[in-house]
């Protein structure tokens, strides 16, 4: 059966709400701007949690812009750099499946289709409202027949002018697209949170989503990580700084910052980030184990003990205690060796920079640095014909780890057989 997807655009696709960025460019000079910013967010979110009727917050919107086309050029490219960081690395998927991706919403043609269309979403794909503008290119109302100019307009839509024929998918953060869900139309409905949770369409979704990965993933879909970050568990404990945190809330990782390592955390914790003068007990450290890796905001000697990460595959990150050093280094190391693999300036790990590579998955593997394991893992690819693009392989006296690439056709007896080669301390694939 077909499987069709029918995405939101402000703040799904986007970061953003599109008609307020737009009101604070075309306001910017305003002597009310702030009120009128204000009026307009208002208008936005009452529509968006259900308490307001679409096409009265869109007409209200529209009133208050004052914009017009120069305006809107200006618009668009600030959107374009402000597409959700998980719509953005799963291009993709988007350009292997633009038949079946629709872009459905209450926003306008005018700056949705340049923003969507790079990402390979077909112009006919995408359904929004348009501008009416004045001879002079003032923005003075929009199409009113059109079905998404109305309150339930997406239900309209599909109703009346779509003939989708199998499993359809709704992606939103809003109220109208959870009215296609309400409506019997859709199979299921997907509450995306990756940029703001409406905790009154969160409640009712079948699915509440903090990324497209995590759509990707619970679907059986192709995507560009094989786990989404978002189920990775990063507990910071302690005074960590402020910008450390902020990093890896923005590079979509499920935070719980803590000013203790609470044991309910121990069993389920993938990435720590402790403040300095913070220590983890060795017990602790034999128990966790999904912890892949450790960041310490100082000298971590005499606080972790690098014998049981060792033996654990834990990667070890820390920093010196200097005033001059950039807060978020800690942090976008831990994100890093979690992303691409890199383990450069770890403390207890061979150190590898590792290019982020297209087209192929990366398995990660750690073992004990002891004769034999490279052999039983080129066996393993030997027996199932794998295409290795590329390999990177380093030890210490202790550890082994190497890298591979291997071409994206393979058995999935592999992955199996990768994870009980003799001496293996830990294996993922990364992508």
């Amino acid at each position: 059966m077909n499987q069709y997807f029918i995405i939101d655009f402000d703040s799904t696709f986007t970061q953003v709400e599109a008609l307020d960025e737009l009101a604070r460019i075309s306001l910017k000079d305003h002597p009310e701007r702030e009120a009128i910013y204000k009026k307009i967010e208002d208008l936005t979110n009452q529509a968006m949690e259900g308490k307001l009727s679409f096409s009265q917050s869109l007409e209200g919107r529209v009133k208050l812009l004052q914009a017009n086309k120069n305006h809107l050029k200006e618009l668009v490219k600030h959107l374009k750099t402000k597409v959700s960081s998980s719509f953005s690395r799963n291009k993709k998927f988007f350009k292997d499946h633009s038949d079946e991706v629709l872009i459905v919403s209450g926003g306008f043609k005018e700056f949705i289709t340049p923003v969507v269309t790079p990402y390979g979403i077909k112009k006919e794909n995408i359904y929004a409202n348009t501008f009416v503008f004045d001879e002079k290119g003032q923005i003075i109302g929009y199409d009113r027949s059109n079905p998404l100019s109305e309150e339930g307009g997406k239900v309209k839509l599909l109703q009346n002018n779509l003939n989708l024929q199998g499993d359809i998918f709704g992606i939103g953060d809003g109220y109208s697209d959870f009215q296609l869900k309400e409506s019997g139309l859709i199979k299921k409905f997907f509450a995306y949170t990756e940029n703001i949770e409406r905790k009154t369409v969160a409640e009712k979704a079948d699915h509440v989503t903090p990324s497209f990965d995590e759509f990707l993933y619970i679907n059986q879909l192709p995507r560009a990580i094989s786990y989404p970050k978002n189920r990775i568990l990063c507990l910071l404990v302690g005074n960590v700084p402020q910008k450390a945190i902020d990093f890896l809330k923005t590079d979509g990782f499920s935070i719980r910052h803590k000013e203790t390592f609470e044991e309910k955390y121990v069993k389920d914790v993938g990435m720590l980030l402790l403040a300095d003068g913070e220590s983890v007990s060795d017990e602790t450290l034999r128990r966790a184990e999904k912890l892949k890796t450790i960041g310490y905001f100082g000298k971590a000697k005499g606080r972790i003990n690098y014998d049981i990460c060792a033996e654990k595959g834990i990667v070890v990150f820390e920093s010196a205690k200097s005033a001059t050093e950039n807060k978020k280094i800690v942090a976008r190391r831990v994100a890093d060796f979690i992303n691409t693999g890199t383990t450069y300036k770890s403390s207890n790990f061979p150190n590898l920079q590792l290019p982020k590579m297209d087209n192929a998955h990366r398995l990660i593997h750690i073992h004990k640095n002891v004769p034999g394991v490279m052999s039983e893992i080129t066996k393993v690819f030997a027996k199932h014909n794998i295409n290795i693009v590329s390999q990177f392989l380093m030890t210490t006296p202790r550890i082994g780890y190497v890298i591979t690439d291997i071409n994206k056709q393979y058995d999935k007896a592999v992955i199996k057989e990768l994870r009980t080669v003799e001496n293996t301390i830990k294996f993922r694939i990364l992508y």
